[in-house]
C-alpha cells in the first residue's frame, strides 16, 4: 500500500496540509508585493573628468555633495594625474574609462599617449572634431583623416590599461565625443575591448531611458536649478540616465571654448550649481528616488523584478 495515499486519508493530517499551502502562498505573494513596481532609479554621469582642474573639482563636489554617481575620466589629458589622485580619495564614486581621440578646445590641447602620427595633427595633438559628415576630405576631423587603425587600438589600449592601474573602481567604457559612431570600425574595435576588459555594460537592457538635460547653456544657475527640479518632479517610474559636464566659473575654465561653444565656464558651473543644489536634492529625497551607478546595474544590484517593472 502507498504510505502517501493512506496519509492523504487522514482528515487532520490533510487539513494541516492545505493550511500549511495557505499560509505559504499567502507569505510569498506578500514577498512579491513588497518587491519595488514604482520606484524610480537615476544614474548621473559627470563627464571629463580629468580634463582640466576645474572639471576635477566638480565632478569631486558633484559626487561628495551632489546626485552624481558616475564619472567618465579622460586619460590623455594634462589634469588626469590629479583625477587620479581625487578618484582615490573617493572609492565610491563609480568610474568609466572615456575613450579620446579628440582634443576640441581652441586654446588648450592634448594628445596621444602613444606613437600614433596617423592621430595627430601637424603640431602633434589630436584633431578637434570626430568627423566632418559633410565633407569627407576636411582636414581637422579625426576619421577623415583616415587614421590606421592598429595605431587606434594601440592608443585605446594604453589608455585603458594606464586607467586600470592607476584607478581600482573602473566599471566601463565609454567615448568621448560619441566616438564609438564615427563608424561601424571604431564600434567593433570599442566593443572588442570593452569585452576583453570586461568593462562591457549595456543599458538598453535595463531599459534605461535618457534625460536629455536641462536650461539652456546661458541660462542662470538658479534657472538650471529649477529646470532640474522641474525635471525630477515629473518622473515617472523607470531606471533614467542623465549625462553632464560639471564645471566652475574659474579664470582656467572660462579659457576654455571654441566657435560656437564659447560660454563653457558658466554652463558648466550651471550644471554643477544644480547637481548640488539643496532644492534637487529635497526632490530626490521626498520622491524616494535612488541615485545609482553603471556599478550598481553591472552588478546586479536592481533585480530582474525591478528591472521588468521598469520597461512598463
Amino acid at each position: 500500500m502507498n504510505p502517501f495515499r493512506q496519509d492523504c486519508k487522514n482528515p487532520r493530517l490533510t487539513y494541516l496540509i492545505i493550511v500549511l499551502f495557505v499560509f505559504l502562498t499567502q507569505f510569498l505573494l506578500a514577498g512579491e508585493k513588497d518587491q519595488p513596481t514604482d520606484q524610480i532609479y537615476l544614474i548621473v554621469r559627470g563627464d571629463d573628468i580629468g580634463s582640466c582642474h576645474a572639471a576635477n573639482l566638480a565632478c569631486i563636489q558633484a559626487y561628495q555633495n551632489g546626485i552624481e554617481r558616475t564619472v567618465e575620466v579622460m586619460v590623455p589629458c594634462p589634469w588626469f594625474p590629479e583625477a587620479v589622485k581625487l578618484l582615490n580619495e573617493n572609492p565610491g564614486l563609480d568610474v568609466g574609462i572615456h575613450l579620446t581621440l579628440t582634443s576640441e578646445w581652441t586654446n588648450y590641447k592634448w594628445g596621444p599617449l602613444t606613437c600614433s602620427p596617423s592621430l595627430v595633427d601637424e603640431n602633434g595633438y589630436f584633431h578637434p572634431r570626430q568627423k566632418d559628415w559633410a565633407n569627407p576630405n576636411a582636414t581637422n576631423a579625426f576619421w577623415n583623416a583616415k587614421p590606421k587603425m592598429e595605431e587606434v587600438e594601440q592608443e585605446l589600449r594604453a589608455q585603458i590599461e594606464t586607467a586600470l592601474k592607476k584607478i581600482p573602481q573602473i566599471s566601463h567604457l565609454s567615448g568621448h565625443m560619441g566616438l564609438a559612431s564615427v563608424d561601424a570600425q571604431m564600434d567593433s574595435l570599442i566593443q572588442k575591448l570593452t569585452r576583453e576588459y570586461d568593462l562591457a555594460i549595456d543599458l538598453r537592457q535595463f531599459g534605461v531611458k535618457p534625460i536629455r538635460g536641462f536650461g539652456y547653456q546661458q541660462s542662470p544657475p538658479a534657472e538650471r536649478e529649477a529646470a532640474l527640479v522641474d525635471t525630477l518632479k515629473n518622473l515617472k517610474p523607470g531606471i533614467y540616465l542623465l549625462v553632464e559636464h560639471p564645471g566652475l566659473d574659474t579664470p582656467e575654465m572660462q579659457a576654455i571654448g571654441h566657435v560656437g561653444y564659447e560660454h563653457v565656464a558658466h554652463d558648466r558651473n550651471g550644471v554643477t550649481h544644480a547637481l548640488t543644489s539643496p532644492k534637487v536634492l529635497e526632490v530626490v529625497r521626498e520622491r524616494n528616488i535612488q541615485l545609482i551607478s553603471y556599478r550598481d546595474l553591472k552588478e546586479g544590484k536592481i533585480s530582474v523584478r525591478e528591472k521588468i517593472s521598469t520597461e512598463k
